[in-house]
């Protein structure tokens, strides 16, 4: 009985480990993720780099763009970024470089780079074929095209678009959250005026039944 539940459990434990290696392997290729992006729209995406390598650091990420207007980096302290341009003026890439003295990012770890997008192609799917650069000057190419059957070694980054979304989508949104923030600022000194007020009132009310006790 002891030797029928040790092996159950042996059995158990490796069919579990298979998964889990598997289910890492997965989830260690570079991805790409930006939550509510449109055609014709802008976006702000986020890409996920693990470090598959068990002996070097990711030092260095170029991701491919599709001619875009606008391409934008955020700042990513210990990371140098650029944007190539093509003679239209349109980005075509985008660059990380891990700085001087920056050991990248270590066996067992991730980076987010991100990026504002736009205006975004009018296409359902949109690939950003990544090169990933490792401290010990290996290249991994991720820019293979998923065509619906197995997922491919190293697939290209990749989002669904949604049908709406328009030219200036980006700049309507700064305008509602500037308006948003312009009506919650005059509620508050509106609010703040008649708090003042009544305390005001409130103050001149006590000192006036102060007064009128003494002289009682």
């Amino acid at each position: 009985m002891h030797n029928f539940i040790t092996r159950g459990t042996g059995t158990a434990a490796l069919a579990a480990g298979l998964v889990l290696a598997a289910c890492g392997s997965a989830a260690a290729h570079v991805t790409v993720d930006a939550p509510g992006a449109a055609q014709g729209g802008y976006t702000v995406a986020t890409f996920k780099v693990p470090t598959e390598s068990e002996t070097a650091s990711t030092t260095g990420l170029r991701v491919t763009v599709p001619n875009l207007k606008s391409v934008r980096t955020e700042p990513l302290a210990g990371w140098t970024a650029k944007i190539e341009r093509n003679d239209k003026g349109e980005a075509v890439a985008a660059v990380w470089t891990a700085d001087p003295g920056n050991k990248g990012v270590g066996p067992g770890q991730f980076q987010r780079f991100v990026l504002s997008l736009g205006p975004l192609p009018k296409q359902e799917t949109l690939t950003f074929p990544a090169q990933q650069t490792y401290s010990d000057g290996k290249v991994v190419a991720w820019d293979q095209p998923s065509t619906g059957g197995a997922e491919p070694e190293h697939p290209a980054p990749s989002l669904t678009l949604s049908a709406s979304g328009g030219a200036h989508g980006d700049d309507h949104q700064v305008a509602a959250g500037d308006t948003a923030e312009d009506d919650t600022d005059s509620v508050a000194r509106w609010l703040g005026g008649i708090g003042l007020a009544l305390g005001l009132f409130a103050a001149a009310l006590g000192l006036g039944l102060v007064f009128r006790g003494r002289r009682s």
